[in-house]
């Protein structure tokens, strides 16, 4: 208008004594937050990180390995297993996996689905990726059991599980991660529509890590405030000959397994510890995630080091030593994801791990570890195995194909 004197800038001082809307009269509600936010050096700091290159980042879907497995963890997580429909058979998986590739390519690169009805949730990737497992289930409904990798099949039951029918087993998995849960949620939504002719969801677990950019470089730490994968296997020698199957037919090679373990965490008689016993229960310093005998997490342990007292620095049942494994090629790949669900009335915590395990061969690398842990791991004392799942993690496609192809074809 005319005849107006310029506004003075409104800085943050007179926001917040009320001031400005004694000066310049009604000030609207976007109009306060723009102007406390251009007066706010802090804010103008994280300004300067573009909240977009985290939600336009994208990761490959098509690919000989599929993404999710090798890829740097996504700060969300959905895991959803399905049950066939009777008479899924062979030509109908090929149709429900030719859909499911073909919206997941999509959004993976930030395209809405085919049929998506909120194409605009299908904009921002956040690093979205989209792995496809194949349960036991799914090869006998294929009539291809023959090819089912002979460790993909349900665990031996051990003395500390305790496992629950809502949290296991599976055909068909669908890992989803991105660094926004509203992403997780959208694709899930999707990918679940797609499957509704061929498969019911048999269960889905939720979990999360640090927000994206929370912590570059640093290790997944758990709700006990443990740091969980220090004896990953590195990109390059040890990751390709640990995780992935590196020849055979082309439904094998470059393909990987997974075990989705749910592993509920006892909160409430873990409070009761001190720090040096939970760092014993464990082997490590929970700061550092150094072993009790470094001072670096990637020190290398020394387990015949002896205290002051006579025992060894690092105990023998500590789940550092039993979980410990020599040969680079047995290692496992974890992954893993936390989750924190509703409290119960007077207040407990519904707290654990997405525990999620990959390997070459389960028989070969996860087992002897797993074993070793439920025999004697100090640990068990507060963590309890309430769900327990197999899968083999097929090879990925190349444009135009479709998850699965290998196998099906």
């Amino acid at each position: 208008m005319t005849g107006t004197s310029p506004a003075r800038p409104v800085s943050r001082r007179r926001l917040l004594t009320g001031g400005a809307l004694a000066a310049g009269g009604a000030l609207s509600g976007a109009a306060a937050v723009t102007a406390l936010r251009a007066d706010d050096a802090d804010v103008r700091t994280a300004r300067a990180e573009p909240v977009a290159r985290i939600g336009a980042a994208v990761e490959p879907f098509h690919g000989p390995r599929q993404a999710g497995v090798a890829t740097e963890a996504q700060a969300h997580a959905a895991f959803v297993a399905f049950t066939l429909r009777p008479g899924t058979d062979r030509a109908a998986l090929g149709r429900m996996l030719r859909l499911l590739s073909d919206d997941a390519a999509r959004l993976t690169q930030g395209r809405p689905a085919l049929a998506d009805t909120e194409p605009e949730l299908g904009l921002l990737p956040a690093r979205l990726t989209v792995t496809f497992g194949f349960g036991p289930g799914l090869y006998t409904a294929a009539g291809v059991d023959d090819r089912r990798p002979p460790s993909v099949a349900d665990l031996p039951a051990f003395p500390v599980d305790r496992l629950q029918t809502r949290w296991s087993g599976g055909d068909l998995l669908l890992q989803i991660c991105a660094d926004d849960p509203l992403t997780v949620a959208h694709a899930q939504r999707v990918l679940v529509k797609d499957s509704r002719p061929f498969a019911t969801v048999r269960w889905v677990q939720q979990g999360f890590r640090r927000a994206a950019g929370a912590e570059p470089g640093h290790t997944q730490r758990n709700l006990f405030g443990q740091l969980d994968g220090t004896a990953n296997p590195r990109p390059g020698g040890p990751l390709d000959t640990a995780v992935w199957v590196p020849d055979g037919p082309d439904w094998l090679r470059d393909s990987t397994t997974l075990v989705v373990r749910r592993i509920s965490m006892d909160m409430e008689t873990w409070d009761l510890l001190g720090r040096t016993d939970r760092e014993l229960a464990v082997g490590r310093r929970l700061d550092t995630g150094a072993p009790l005998t470094g001072t670096d997490e990637h020190d290398e342990p020394d387990f015949a080091a002896v205290g002051p007292t006579g025992l060894t620095v690092i105990p023998d049942f500590a789940h550092l030593t039993r979980a410990r494994v020599g040969e680079d090629r047995l290692r496992i790949l974890r992954r893993p994801y936390n989750y924190d669900g509703v409290p119960a009335a007077d207040g407990t915590a519904d707290s654990g791990l997405v525990f999620a395990s990959y390997q070459a061969d389960i028989a070969r690398q996860f087992l002897p570890i797993q074993r070793r842990l439920a025999e004697q791991d100090l640990l068990n004392e507060w963590t309890t195995p309430i769900g327990s799942a197999v899968f083999a993690i097929p090879p990925g496609c190349p444009e135009g194909g479709w998850v699965g192809q290998q196998l099906l074809a």
